[in-house]
């Protein structure tokens, strides 16, 4: 549900104070509508222009990028899955995907007989290195492009405070 503002009803504080809900007032409302909505078109610009130049879709860079950053270029499965914002399943679609492709191979854990492994391969790698520049292209054109170094460090400063709240480590 949306968080709205209600005039009829008595102030946020006092419905908070009451146990109500603590209703968004109007600036906090276009703010939270504006992060939104331009949010969710960044990730669909995106993702529609690394598709359409490179043939990879952005979950799918982001899986790619994930195994590239790591030692061996490999990962447990569901450390995987939890690193991309997945289910273990979708994950695993995905990998399968990219299996096909030869850009992804899934082997067994050295230290686990029920865990695999996802490792970029070395043709995953170089498709991963010729979408970078599409991608980071894009990002710089619709994201940074756009705003200025005090936005830009604004932003910096949402994002970590945010993750600290919502990815502990």
């Amino acid at each position: 549900m949306t968080s709205q503002v209600s005039p009829a009803s008595p102030s946020a504080d006092d419905r908070h104070l009451a146990g109500g809900p603590r209703w968004l007032d109007a600036e906090e409302q276009k703010a939270w509508r504006a992060w939104l909505y331009s949010s969710l078109l960044l990730q669909d610009r995106l993702d529609r222009e690394l598709t359409h130049e490179t043939g990879i879709s952005h979950a799918y860079y982001e899986i790619l990028v994930a195994l590239s950053e790591t030692p061996e270029r490999r990962m447990r499965m569901s450390e995987l899955a939890d690193r991309c914002l997945s289910s273990r399943s979708r994950l695993s679609h995905a990998v399968s995907r990219l299996e096909e492709r030869g850009w992804v191979q899934r082997q067994p854990c050295a230290d686990d007989a029920r865990g695999q492994l996802a490792v970029l391969t070395d043709e995953g790698f170089a498709a991963l290195e010729a979408a970078a520049p599409v991608h980071v292209e894009s990002v710089r054109a619709h994201l940074f492009d756009q705003l200025s170094p005090a936005q830009v460090a604004a932003m910096r400063d949402i994002g970590a405070t945010l993750l600290r709240h919502l990815d502990p480590p």
